[in-house]
This record gives C-alpha cells, sequence and structure tokens, in this order.
C-alpha cells in the first residue's frame, strides 16, 4: 500500500482569500496542505507575522493539516539568501527565523529555503559565499528549535547559484549542517536535467520534501496533466526509494489563477488513479 500523499498550495489561490484555499482543497479531497506566505494569505516579514490562530482555526474547521512552510524569497522579494548588503542580511535572518517558529507552533514538518540569487554583475563566488553564510546561521536556529529546512534548487532564470542536484550537494557540503535537507523540485529538476534517480542517489534520505508537478518543453510547475511527465512512473520512482515524504502541487502559472481549484481537482483525480492501479 503506498504511503504517498499529495499536499495543496495555495500560490495560483492568490487572487482568492486563504480561507476559500483551504475549503476548495477540502473538497478536492486533499488532507494536507503547504503554506506559502503570500502577504494576501499571511503576512509574515522580518519583524512580524499574522496571528497563527487564523491558521489553527482554519486547520480545525476544514480538516486540513498545515505540513510545511514556503516563504516568499525569489527575486523581486526581498528575502534574498545571498543578499549582499548587512542590513538585507539581517532582515533576510529574521524573515527566515520568523518562518521557523511559524511552522514550530503549527508543529509543521519543515520550511522551504533555496540559495537565492546574486547580482549578474558580480562573481558568482561571492553570493554563493553569502548563501553558505547565510544558510549556516538558519539552519542552526533550525535545528535548536527542533525544525528542519528543505532547500530547493532554482531555474536559471531565477538565480545562478544552485540548479541542479550537483549543486545542491555542494551547498550541503559547505552548509554542513544537519537540519538542512532536501526539498525535491521537479521543475527545477527538468529544467536541470536531472532525475528523481538522480536525487535520490545523491541525496537518499536528505529528501525530505517535494515540488510535485508537470513540467512540458516551455513551462515548469504545471498541474497534472498539463505538462507531458508521466505521473504513474514519477510514483513508482519515489516508492522505489522508498520515500515516504509529502508531495505538493506547486502550480504557479497564471492560467490558473482564475479557477485555481480546478487544477487541484485534476491533480488529485489523475493522482488517485495512478495510486489505485499501482497498489492493485
Amino acid at each position: 500500500m503506498s504511503k504517498l500523499e499529495l499536499a495543496a498550495m495555495n500560490c495560483h489561490h492568490r487572487f482568492y482569500p486563504l480561507e476559500e484555499f483551504f475549503a476548495s482543497a477540502a473538497s478536492n479531497g486533499y488532507k494536507k496542505v503547504e503554506l506559502w506566505t503570500g502577504p494576501q494569505h499571511f503576512y509574515m516579514d522580518h519583524e512580524r507575522y499574522d496571528s497563527i490562530d487564523k491558521l489553527k482555526q482554519l486547520e480545525q474547521r476544514y480538516h486540513l493539516k498545515i505540513i510545511g512552510i514556503c516563504p516568499e524569497q525569489t527575486n523581486p522579494k526581498p528575502n534574498n539568501m545571498a543578499a549582499r548588503e548587512q542590513d538585507m542580511q539581517d532582515r533576510v535572518y529574521h524573515y527566515f527565523c520568523n518562518a521557523v517558529d511559524v511552522a514550530c507552533e503549527l508543529q509543521a514538518q519543515q520550511v522551504v529555503v533555496t540559495s537565492g540569487w546574486a547580482f549578474l554583475d558580480e562573481p558568482k563566488q561571492e553570493a554563493w559565499k553569502r548563501s553558505v553564510t547565510m544558510l549556516k546561521r538558519i539552519a542552526q536556529y533550525a535545528q535548536a528549535n527542533g525544525m528542519k529546512l528543505a532547500i530547493e534548487a532554482l531555474q536559471e532564470n531565477e538565480s545562478v547559484l544552485a540548479n541542479s542536484a550537483q549543486d545542491l550537494a555542494r551547498l550541503l557540503d559547505e552548509v554542513d549542517e544537519s537540519a538542512l535537507n532536501i526539498c525535491l523540485d521537479m521543475g527545477a529538476m527538468a529544467r536541470a536535467n536531472d532525475t528523481i534517480q538522480t536525487y535520490f542517489e545523491t541525496f537518499h534520505d536528505k529528501v525530505i520534501h517535494c515540488h510535485f508537478v508537470d513540467v512540458n518543453e516551455e513551462i515548469t510547475h504545471l498541474a497534472w496533466g498539463d505538462g507531458k511527465r508521466d505521473m504513474r512512473c514519477d510514483l513508482q520512482d519515489f516508492m522505489k526509494y522508498g520515500y515516504h515524504g509529502i508531495l505538493s502541487v506547486e502550480c504557479v502559472n497564471q492560467r490558473y489563477f482564475k479557477e485555481p481549484f480546478t487544477a487541484d481537482a485534476a491533480s488529485m483525480r489523475i493522482f488517485e488513479e495512478h495510486i489505485k492501479e499501482i497498489d492493485k
């Protein structure tokens, strides 16, 4: 019997209230959700964050569990792991400490992080060093509070720092903190010509989370059925390597903004069909 479980994400629900996301996730059969901290849903910065009680009430009302926090951190958001100026570095550190605190209060499983990004007119290695330093500090804070971090690769149009499994392996080695684990983002994985096998044979049980999306030649982070990946083969690969984490459907394409619940329903329907066949 498969232990894999699908989680919904609220990224593409950005033009609806947060409660609509919880309501539609529950009606579409999800039991778990991952919270993207878009300010229209849950405001968080380096100084403060919205009431956790609001989130706990939504969990109880819709019988859903928030399993992870996905903070805003790609350009042009200010929360850059490789920030250069000292004032910005201080804000970034406190922002991610707040994300860890939120995850702890919710008894979530992990906080997703990235390498951050470099300015294109600076030596890449300088930004890399800043990223390592910041990740180490935040990982130490997470460890002290009993929380795990899960770092995902970014695509080349997002950052030049960590795009592949090989890049992430080097980053983990240099940060050298047990709290820092891996989030397998299937969009970034596909763009780097990596595979599920590559990730598990590189990181083994350090892969604790996944952004599970369909992909085609031009677009990543699609709802399942809108790309060209074979979900059944992908699920079998996760099972082959004994993965027992959550698969979060991180749809971020604007095509889903008007009817995000329809995309969530399609992903769940295809998932349930394949799991049923695999479990026969």
